[in-house]
């Protein structure tokens, strides 16, 4: 990122003089909590017809701009496209200094996107796609350490390559190389973060659209990483503890035929046990990508987080069992990464539902009186309320979408499955409202066909068998920004529509709004009570980020990055490089 990187002030003045005051949002989710609900009323109900901008940064770099702002004592840090970072004046968005990330290698998981930094005791920390942790100084950008945590090009198969030429002339992505998309969580002086690409399979682009651009391919045996988050000594990046996703003894588990929570999986468990013997080490490649920021108790010292599919993806006799601890969510001590319980949401994963969307800590209301809780909005359209410190399953609401064929495996023929890996509610974060006790979720209805394919035989080679996913036409497919009432049994409070598919994830304020960002480019603020629009920007470019709240000098402030995405470019809406902020009047 050049020096050039503008930031453009569209009329800001001196304030009336008032006693100054500022809130700011020191963390992904504002605190460990990861609500992404702000205390602030400034901007309400009856006065947020008046936002406007107030100032814009340009980053200079078109596209993937995914991440959430950080403000603490008044400075804005934010992660641009490729990892760059800038330090901004949160009331002005004065440059104060940017950073330049260097890439040691083209081999990436994915776009370049990122999702954030994270700020503590004058340092910013940022896991970058190219594999690294690293350490900035808050004031001046320095580079103050640089730990090479996994190199993403390790571990192609040749599997992959093949497959790869077999798809012809559309580009081809993934190969499960890893690297870091998540903020980073820093906690008890460790910072913290997990990898991504572990499970993932070839992404095929395609100008047609589909998900998000193209579809999605799983190859069948040895084919995948193994996941895992681990913690770095905030001062000298060292690294103290590292978890594994795929359980070494034992990953088979129980050989469950239905969830946790009794929903039936269609498995040919005779099979898969007839298997086992052959694809015994098979949790050496087993998968379990980690997308976003673990919630953190710092009473119980225990983290939470989501972990992604198995591998290979959507293809399951290569690796029989229920595959623990994917597609769960993990409660780990935080000094040691010691795992204190799980919960599979899917055991023996085919769909690409990872629990992905942060979990988020809260007090559920119970028969027997307030319990400590964490709850997670999945993929499969449900959210699910725990016990904080045992994992017990509090409560499942309402399903958020309408499912079909739900956990019914792929086949040669083609089986149409909703929702698709794209969610019900995929890695956006969901606000929660403690004193409502609601939760606002990004919603995405639509399905997913799953076909099992094969490649011949050839000069020597073995056959390959593939699972393609790819959007089911004919399908209804469209957002909701949907509210549930969790201190009410988990019912649906209300769901309203979308113009175009909503992005980027949630966030509730005190002024009773909840703020959402479309891939079409708007940002909306809906009436928390019933989710009526009452006002929309057009940022020009998809909003692709979470929107953050914060004030400076007692003026409260809504900011949100504008990028767009793969899919915004392929239905035909802009990219963009802005972080556009918004205020009152003054």
């Amino acid at each position: 990122m050049s020096r050039r990187l503008a930031a453009a002030a569209l009329a800001l003045a001196a304030l009336v003089p008032c006693a100054a005051w500022s809130a700011d949002w020191p963390m992904f989710g504002g605190d460990a909590s990861n609500r992404h609900h702000a205390d602030l009323a400034q901007i309400d109900r009856g006065n947020v017809a008046r936002l406007r901008p107030a100032w814009i940064f340009q980053t200079g770099i078109t596209g993937y701009f995914q991440a959430e702002p950080v403000i603490v004592e008044g400075v804005m840090y934010v992660s641009a496209t490729g990892n760059h970072v800038a330090a901004l004046d949160a009331k002005t968005g004065r440059v104060i200094w940017t950073y330049t990330h260097r890439v040691r290698t083209e081999k990436i998981f994915g776009p370049p996107s990122n999702r954030g930094v994270a700020v503590s005791d004058g340092l910013v920390y940022e896991a970058t796609m190219d594999g690294r942790v690293i350490a900035l100084d808050a004031k001046t950008g320095r580079l103050v350490w640089d730990r090479e945590a996994v190199r993403p090009e390790e571990g192609e198969t040749e599997t992959a390559s093949v497959l790869a030429a077999q798809l012809g002339d559309k580009p081809v992505q993934g190969s499960s190389r890893l690297g870091f998309k998540m903020p980073p969580l820093v906690a008890e002086g460790l910072v913290i973060v997990g990898v991504t690409g572990a499970g993932y399979g070839l992404h095929v682009e395609d100008a047609g659209g589909g998900l998000d651009g193209g579809s999605v391919v799983g190859i069948e045996g040895g084919y995948g990483r193994r996941g895992w988050l681990a913690a770095y000594d905030a001062r000298t990046g060292e690294e103290r503890w590292r978890w594994y996703v795929t359980k070494a003894d034992g990953w088979e588990g129980d050989y469950r035929t239905t969830t946790p929570d009794g929903v039936p999986l269609h498995r040919d468990i005779a099979a898969e046990k007839a298997a086992a013997p052959q694809y015994a080490e098979a949790w050496r490649v087993g998968g379990g990508s980690l997308w976003m920021t673990p919630a953190f108790d710092p009473d119980l010292g225990l983290i939470y987080l989501g972990t992604g599919n198995p591998a290979p993806q959507n293809f399951g006799l290569t690796r029989p069992g229920d595959n623990l601890y994917t597609m769960s969510l993990v409660a780990l001590d935080v000094r040691t990464g010691a795992l204190r319980w799980h919960f599979q949401q899917v055991p023996h994963e085919e769909w690409g539902y990872d629990v992905a969307s942060p979990p988020f800590l809260l007090d559920h209301a119970t028969a027997e009186g307030p319990v400590k809780a964490v709850a997670q909005a999945s993929k499969t359209g449900w959210i699910y309320v725990h016990d904080r410190a045992t994992g017990r399953l509090l409560a499942r609401s309402e399903p958020v979408i309408a499912h079909k064929n739900l956990y019914a495996p792929p086949t040669p023929e083609g089986t149409v499955v909703s929702p698709g890996p794209l969610g019900a509610i995929s890695w956006h974060p969901v606000a929660y409202d403690p004193v409502a006790a609601r939760a606002f979720a990004q919603v995405r209805h639509g399905a997913a066909t799953y076909t099992v394919k094969t490649v011949p035989a050839a000069s020597g080679r073995p056959e390959i068998r593939y699972t393609e996913t790819s959007e089911a036409r004919g399908e209804p497919a469209f957002s909701t920004l949907t509210a549930v009432d969790l201190g009410a049994g988990g019912r649906i409070a209300w769901s309203v529509k979308a113009g175009s598919r909503l992005s980027g994830g949630t966030l509730s304020t005190s002024g009773g709004l909840v703020f959402s960002g479309e891939e079409d480019g708007h940002l909306d603020a809906h009436d928390a009570r019933d989710g009526r629009i009452l006002w929309r920007f057009q940022c020009g470019a998809g909003i692709s980020g979470p929107p953050v709240t914060y004030t400076v000098d007692g003026r409260q402030y809504v900011a949100v990055a504008a990028g767009g995405s793969s899919f915004t470019k392929a239905s035909g809406f802009g990219t963009g490089d802005a972080l556009v902020v918004f205020a009152l009047p003054e």
